[in-house]
């Protein structure tokens, strides 16, 4: 069994410009260009907790609350919040930045799950977490009612329309 190590650990914030090019024909972001920068600080957050490569198991959720428009910037900030044998549930929030008048509003949450993968593919213990702030506990208290509900939607049977 690893050590566990403290929730900041794996704390990671990256900045993005919204440019022309990443809107569509409302000058807002595309959802699916704000995903695949869920995705990206999803795997680097869990590569720095693991300390191994990982690999997208599941985006359990996310929630648009607010467009965010070309020229304003992106700020997203996860954290691993909770963890099982190999994998670990990442919180994710993007908020945007208007440049001008530093209105900061809440655009994404997200909760993803990675797996911690060896050479050979396979999956990989990994350390627990424990919380060191009020946000952190909040988070990693919730954790298992998270790790239940995606337990029971894997347990559904699956069926094509």
């Amino acid at each position: 069994m690893l050590e566990p190590i403290p929730m900041s650990t794996s704390k990671t914030i990256q900045t993005r410009l919204v440019l022309p090019p990443d809107t569509n024909h409302m000058n807002t972001i595309f959802g699916g260009k704000i995903l695949a920068y869920i995705d990206e600080i999803a795997a680097i957050t869990s590569m720095k907790h693991a300390k191994m490569q990982t690999v997208t198991a599941s985006f359990d959720s996310v929630d648009f609350f607010s467009p965010v428009r070309s020229g304003e910037v992106l700020e997203l900030e996860a954290i691993v919040s909770s963890t099982g044998h190999s994998s670990m549930e990442i919180y994710i929030r993007v908020q945007s930045r208007d440049i001008e008048t530093h209105e900061k509003k809440l655009t994404t949450e997200s909760f993803v799950t990675m797996v911690a993968v060896g050479e050979d593919g396979k999956p990989r213990e990994v350390a627990a977490v424990y919380p060191e702030t009020n946000e952190e506990r909040r988070l990693f208290e919730t954790g298992p009612a998270r790790r239940a509900h995606r337990k029971a939607k894997r347990d559904l049977p699956h069926s094509f329309l």
